[in-house]
């Protein structure tokens, strides 16, 4: 799999990427689309509703001490 942007600096990341999800599959025993949708439909969502919860208790955190 090789990127086809024609941004050089994107293909090389992409490439990159790719490549160290390949890596790290073999590493834990599972495919590369095992670990993408682990990384993208499980922990990514996850850790997004964390730091947006974490967003609104500060926030109303601020606001409380504002009073």
């Amino acid at each position: 799999m090789s990127a086809n942007s024609g941004i050089e600096w994107i293909d090389y990341t992409f490439d990159y990427c790719v490549k160290l999800l390949f890596d790290i599959a073999h590493i834990m025993g599972i495919t590369y689309e095992e670990i993408n949708v682990w990384i993208f439909c499980v922990i990514w969502p996850i850790l997004s509703l964390i730091m947006f919860a974490e967003i609104i208790r500060l926030r109303l955190k601020i606001s409380s001490k504002k009073l």
